[in-house]
């Protein structure tokens, strides 16, 4: 055995880098990378109708090494240059965007490092990063109460799965009681919450769309009123969902009344601001006065709450959380103790493990804290503010153009949509998006409400800035420079 062992040795090392190989390789994936961000403003937001990476089908992963070169410039024709473009600043499509540099530093620290982020006793450290960092979150949504606490995840999907399977528990919707229990929210809920219901065993339970008004925002009264009728039927209402920032359109739901509403009958109010949650810390003034931190008024009151890091502070892809007013409720989904284990216990800080699915976990907290700690919160501020006004600005001129616009933004995003003299609207703005498509340096998205079709714009990478904005209306300007032209 000792002889198969010590053939096996020199094999298995080669897993161990040499100071050379490291030097090596940084020198080419920080060449790369820079050479990658330097031209990024050349580069298109949106290279459509490419090969799609199907280059990568053609090489066998792992039979043969190749060199770190070969290897990168395999990413880059198959990866970087492949469809959106999430870092471009003219990346005015889906929500996530960008990714700011900090917390790629960030990435690569507890990558190399690889503390372990799950349990206390493995790293006190990095567990108090993390909960340093939702503690922090915590007191942006105003959750003063030391029973309020949360979990970091890889992003809203997770987050509002954690909070509906604590809103089932707490609210004790055991599987007799599931085709009888009732939840509401609109039709514009993320449909990840849908997709959460099934997860969390709820696929039977009974769903009411609650209507809207004309901006898309809740009907309360309706939502009393349906409420009551369930109750006085005998059914089991537990759970509210509202909207901090819908995906479509950015509106926030009017969370005071609703928390009134599930407060008069009981019932678990969560909020899904994964989109908009970050915007808590904008002091950007409205029309009529207010704030728009001030239209998250009620959101302090909710019993759980989902928002996205990787969405309005600008992180790359993967990290979410979900914050609870009261961490029992955690503790109840999702708290149990295995015997190889019984050596980790801590009161010291909640431990990870303890409140949420996860056991094995990236160590997640050090992408936002480290970008707060280099950067400062006044940062992430001041952009969050530049983009609502960068929004609010493009929707004022697109109307200028001749567009038809849909909700004023509350948020940072916008709808619009160009009204032909002849033919249907809908089929125009379609082939509209696709010209935008085709050219490539910008890229939208859009989306259907009522059966009318809008094209999105988003502005959330910090990388946008007026200029991006101005360039891309006079790009629409080009396009339907003649109300009846022809696209095609």
């Amino acid at each position: 055995m000792k002889q198969t062992i010590k053939a096996l040795e020199p094999v298995a090392r080669q897993l161990e880098t040499t100071i050379d190989q490291r030097a090596e390789w940084m020198e080419a994936l920080l060449g790369h990378t820079e050479q990658y961000l330097r031209t990024l403003p050349e580069q298109k937001a949106f290279n459509y109708r490419t090969n799609e990476g199907r280059t990568l089908s053609e090489i066998p992963v792992g039979k043969h090494p190749m060199g770190i070169d070969a290897i990168l410039e395999l990413y880059k024709k198959n990866v970087s240059e492949v469809h959106i473009n999430p870092p471009s600043a003219r990346h005015f499509g889906y929500i996530p965007g960008g990714g700011i540099f900090h917390a790629a530093m960030a990435d690569y620290l507890a990558a190399v490092t690889n503390p372990y982020a799950g349990m206390y006793f493995a790293n006190p450290g990095a567990v108090r990063i993390e909960n340093q960092v939702i503690r922090w979150l915590c007191e942006l949504v105003g959750y003063t109460s030391p029973q309020s606490f949360g979990n970091l995840t890889s992003g809203g999907s997770i987050a509002n799965l954690t909070a509906i399977a604590a809103a089932r528990d707490w609210m004790n919707v055991t599987s007799r009681d599931v085709e009888r229990s009732v939840v509401y929210f609109t039709r514009q809920v993320h449909h990840c919450v849908l997709k959460a219901l099934r997860t969390a065993g709820l696929r039977e339970v009974i769903i009411r769309e609650v209507p809207m008004d004309k901006n898309l925002k809740m009907k309360v009264a309706d939502l009393q009123e349906m409420i009551e009728t369930d109750k006085a039927s005998g059914l089991n209402p537990f759970l509210i969902v509202a909207s901090a920032g819908t995906t479509d359109v950015g509106i926030i739901d009017p969370l005071e009344p609703i928390a009134n509403i599930a407060e008069k009958y009981n019932l678990w109010f969560h909020v899904d601001g994964a989109y908009g949650g970050a915007f808590l810390l904008s002091d950007v003034q409205n029309a009529d006065g207010t704030t728009v931190k001030q239209q998250f008024k009620g959101i302090e009151r909710a019993d759980s709450i989902t928002l996205d890091p990787h969405k309005g502070f600008f992180l790359p892809y993967g990290l979410g959380a979900v914050l609870v007013k009261n961490i029992d409720a955690l503790y109840k989904s999702n708290s149990f103790k295995a015997n190889y284990l019984q050596d980790a216990d801590s009161d010291e800080e909640p431990t990870p493990n303890d409140i949420s699915i996860e056991l094995s976990k990236h160590f997640r907290g050090l992408r936002l804290w480290l970008p707060l700690q280099l950067a400062g919160e006044n940062a992430f501020k001041a952009a969050l503010n530049e983009k609502i006004l960068l929004a609010r600005y493009f929707h004022e001129a697109v109307q200028k153009l001749g567009f038809e616009v849909g909700p004023y933004p509350e948020l940072s995003i916008t709808t619009y949509r160009f009204i032909p003299k002849e033919g249907d609207a809908n089929a125009y703005n379609k082939q509209l998006l696709r010209r935008i498509w085709d050219d490539g340096r910008f890229f939208v998205s859009s989306t259907t409400i009522a059966g009318v079709y809008w094209i999105r714009l988003c502005v959330l990478s910090f990388r946008s800035h007026l200029e991006e904005i101005d360039d891309y209306l006079i790009f629409l300007k080009q396009l339907v420079k003649e109300e009846n032209m022809v696209l095609s």
